[in-house]
């Protein structure tokens, strides 16, 4: 038996027309891998494929027949994990999904069904994390802006919550890790791609870039912080639990000031 790897160009639609692929050509995939990956394997021919957003729309057609909204968005979520090894999980899910006349979003008995669902759990307690804890500082743009280093793609799933929350104002969201940005200019949102400072920090407000305003606000919220929080009743493991340390880069009262 031949064995194919696919590689794509890491959209979602681009691993949407590996799966229209594989079935009209009837494919043994081993591997499907995105820009960067290499992966060879013997007896495995490898196959670059085009992305067609047609091919790919036919696809989520049949998904949402097959699917409830939240078990496709278990699929989506779990994409945007980047995770190794993701796109064959999603695609030997995909395969369990069209093979049966019942719903099996929920047939944890299937490894892929369960390996895909938890990891899109992973990627929405990211989420939920990146919406409470990101900071926005005042540019002397009169730009909110906020950094980000999320450990999975969730910029494209929090651009909604901070388009409703903050509708009257101009932000940026920037993701360092992937290089890539929201800009919201109180109309619409678009993706940007910018050269930053390389000493532009998470937090913090340097002068050559934040608003005084924006600094002397987060001198005031530090101190605040620092005059409430009694030593002696801190009780780190707790604090830890709710508030992990690889977050504390973005909590201007975690910062220090000169």
């Amino acid at each position: 038996m031949n064995y194919s790897i696919l590689k794509y160009d890491g959209s979602f639609n681009g691993l949407l027309s590996c799966v229209f692929l594989a079935y009209e050509q009837k494919l043994n995939i081993s591997g499907i891998l995105p820009p960067g990956i290499d992966q060879e394997q013997i007896f495995s021919d490898s196959l670059e494929v085009i992305t067609e957003d047609s091919k790919a729309q036919r696809v989520l057609n049949s998904l949402k027949k097959k699917l409830s909204n939240n078990g496709l968005k278990k699929i989506q979520w779990a994409f945007l994990s980047e995770e190794s090894g993701i796109e064959l999980k999603i695609y030997k899910m995909l395969r369990h999904v069209f093979a049966s006349n019942y719903n099996v979003e929920s047939d944890f008995t299937h490894q892929s069904v369960l390996e895909v669902t938890q990891i899109a759990k992973k990627v929405a307690r990211e989420k939920h994390r990146m919406e409470a804890f990101v900071r926005f500082r005042l540019t002397k743009d009169e730009i909110y802006f906020a950094v980000i280093e999320p450990d999975f793609n969730v910029l494209p799933l929090i651009t909604r919550h901070f388009k409703s929350r903050y509708a009257d104002q101009k932000w940026l969201i920037y993701d360092l890790k992937r290089k890539i940005g929201v800009f919201y200019d109180m109309s619409r949102t678009e993706y940007v791609s910018i050269e930053l400072p390389e000493d532009m920090e998470i937090s913090g407000a340097d002068p050559r870039y934040f608003e005084a305003s924006e600094i002397r606000f987060q001198k005031l919220w530090k101190e605040y912080f620092d005059s409430t929080n009694i030593k002696s009743r801190v009780n780190m493991r707790l604090h830890v639990q709710h508030v992990p340390k690889r977050y504390w880069k973005y909590l201007s009262e975690k910062s220090s000031f000169t």
